[in-house]
């Protein structure tokens, strides 16, 4: 449970070791993620703590809190993105398909394979629009059919109608929204199962931010999405689930809908009501 708060600007955060979930809950085959009492720490000085949830196969679940909580590191938890920043630390325990992804005998690009990750900035390399999606595929050896598995992930990715006449073209001539659907198409050629985007939107105007919201909505049902974002409206449109973090911690997490229209606890409230944050 959270502790009640008489200045939110500046909260305690007091959770119990097994925060109770909310909301519907999936079979256990359904269970892509499950993470119990999960940390990362940087040189020793924790960034994340005692974190435990569960991410669920053909849903959108949103990642939410103030800046500077850990949102970033947990969900690079997921992939072991972590594991290529020098000081980094993961505790507890991740379970991909109730296997452990930190187990000594797992490969790290393989688990980066299945796990597709998109990040704030767009960054497509200067290639070109072919060459980028192309990418993964390549260096994986997934060669057979090239033409057309590009073909399908710029099609996935809401982009293929505005890029088929210039694939020749350097990836850095497309407008940043057109830049980020083409990471997005990037990620989804080497086909994950699971797609984390770290606040992929935030740098892009209203309507490019449209754009990858129903692009995310559009290819749920084949790919399991976990999204970072500071933005609450847009959790709120596009996520079936939402986990709360403050302070490295988890304060809640559940069905996105009883999150938002009746949270458990004070600190929720207060945050998703614009008292702090």
């Amino acid at each position: 449970m959270v502790s009640d708060v008489s200045e939110p600007q500046a909260p305690a955060v007091t959770i119990s070791p097994q925060l109770a979930e909310r909301g519907a809950r999936a079979t256990g085959a359904d269970v892509v993620f499950d993470i119990s009492d999960g940390g990362a720490s940087y040189d020793g000085h924790p960034a994340v703590a005692d974190v435990s949830m569960r991410i669920y196969r053909n849903r959108v679940t949103a990642v939410i809190g103030p800046s500077g909580c850990g949102k970033s590191t947990f969900i690079r938890c997921f992939n072991r993105m972590n594991d290529l920043i020098e000081g980094a630390a993961v505790q507890g325990r991740f379970l991909y398909h109730g296997e452990d992804m930190y187990g000594p005998s797992v490969d790290p690009v393989e688990v980066r394979k299945r796990i597709g990750m998109v990040f704030q900035k767009p960054n497509p390399f200067p290639k070109s629009i072919y060459d980028n999606v192309a990418f993964g595929a390549r260096v994986l050896g997934m060669k057979q059919e090239l033409d057309a598995r590009v073909e399908d992930a710029l099609t996935r990715a809401a982009l293929w109608g505005e890029v088929k006449d210039r694939l020749r073209k350097n990836a850095l001539s497309l407008s940043g929204g057109q830049q980020q659907r083409l990471c997005i198409a990037r990620a989804l050629a080497v086909e994950p199962e699971a797609l984390l985007l770290d606040e992929p939107a935030s740098a892009l105007d209203p309507t490019a931010t449209a754009k990858i919201e129903e692009l995310l909505l559009s290819i749920k049902e084949s790919v399991t999405i976990a999204i970072v974002t500071h933005n609450m409206q847009q959790a709120a449109r596009i996520s079936d689930r939402t986990a709360f973090l403050m302070s490295g911690r988890m304060i809640e997490t559940g069905s996105t809908q009883l999150l938002f229209t009746q949270p458990r606890g004070r600190l929720t409230e207060d945050y998703i009501t614009g008292r702090f944050g």
